[in-house]
């Protein structure tokens, strides 16, 4: 007799409360063939379609039980101490999460031979001659950075199977988790002047392509480095105005600003941005343009 039952891979998202971690939890929670589970910092999901268990990342024990209990193929982490600007102030608590937490979770995946995917940043390069590809020299400006930059070499050297993505600007529509886009958006709508710095390039990232993204990772079996970013380079103010543009909103509400205006308390990289070649040629990534992903953005908002 032969067993037509569906051997199921397992997966494991940290962070699934976050913009990356919810959309991840919606797309393999269509798939029969994943058997999923979500775990976060806070004691309840934003979305209950899948089992979900509170997991502390700077919490060596925590990690080691959720992982050791679920005993998962591959380990997603989305989870991250993410602002940029705190983590010049509250440095133990962006590198207990950064580094210590991502430690934590490779060790226990080195356990069981479970895959870490792991999402890093180009806020480890210094942004004087970006868009950078995968073998560009890392020189990060700020505390957040140097802790990207760390957590990356920790899995390199904690004897693990790994990917790291570095992505930038993620942007995308989720319950709670207000984007650049819906900022631009609401801001606009309630005739609200907002200040956009027109001095920091990149290539913003549509979270749904970077989803595309991992999954390619998982499908083909990858390991090592890839860059995802979105398929557009252009500067923050220019971003603002074309989301003005598509929803019909007050374009002369979005105030020009440099980032040294700002006076923020973490340094940015300027002139940043992620190639995206080997993606594209090894995991055949296709990322939407930014007019595309507005479309679709709009779909979801129902405007």
């Amino acid at each position: 007799m032969f067993s037509h039952e569906i051997i199921k891979q397992r997966i494991l998202v940290v962070g699934a409360n976050g913009l990356l971690g919810q959309r991840l939890i919606a797309f393999y929670a269509a798939k029969k063939t994943v058997e999923l589970l979500g775990s976060s910092i806070e004691d309840k999901p934003f979305s209950d379609i899948v089992p979900y268990v509170r997991c502390d990342v700077t919490m060596r024990e925590d990690v080691k039980k959720v992982i050791f209990d679920f005993y998962p193929d591959v380990v997603i982490n989305a989870a991250g101490f993410t602002n940029v600007d705190l983590s010049e102030k509250e440095r133990e608590t962006a590198w207990k999460i950064n580094v210590k937490g991502v430690e934590y979770l490779a060790e226990a995946c080195r356990t069981i031979d479970a895959k870490i995917i792991h999402i890093s940043t180009d806020y480890i390069f210094n942004g004087l001659s970006g868009p950078y590809d995968e073998n560009a020299k890392a020189d990060p400006l700020g505390y957040y950075g140097r802790t990207k930059l760390a957590s990356e070499n920790a899995l390199k050297i904690g004897a693990v199977i790994y990917s790291v993505i570095r992505t930038n600007v993620i942007y995308g529509i989720v319950n709670s988790r207000p984007d650049f886009v819906r900022w631009v958006i609401n801001s606009l709508s309630d005739n609200k002047p907002i200040k956009v710095v027109y001095d920091q390039i990149n290539n913003p990232t549509f979270v749904e392509d970077l989803v595309q993204g991992i999954n390619k990772i998982i499908e083909f079996d990858k390991y090592g480095l890839y860059n995802i970013g979105g398929k557009n380079f252009l500067n923050r103010f220019d971003f603002a105005m074309l989301i003005a543009e598509y929803f019909n909103l007050d374009k002369n509400l979005i105030l020009p600003i440099t980032t040294a205006e700002l006076k923020q308390a973490a340094k940015r990289p300027l002139k940043s941005g992620l190639i995206t070649i080997k993606a594209e040629t090894e995991l055949g990534y296709k990322p939407h343009s930014i007019t595309e992903a507005l479309a679709i953005i709009k779909k979801q908002l129902k405007l």
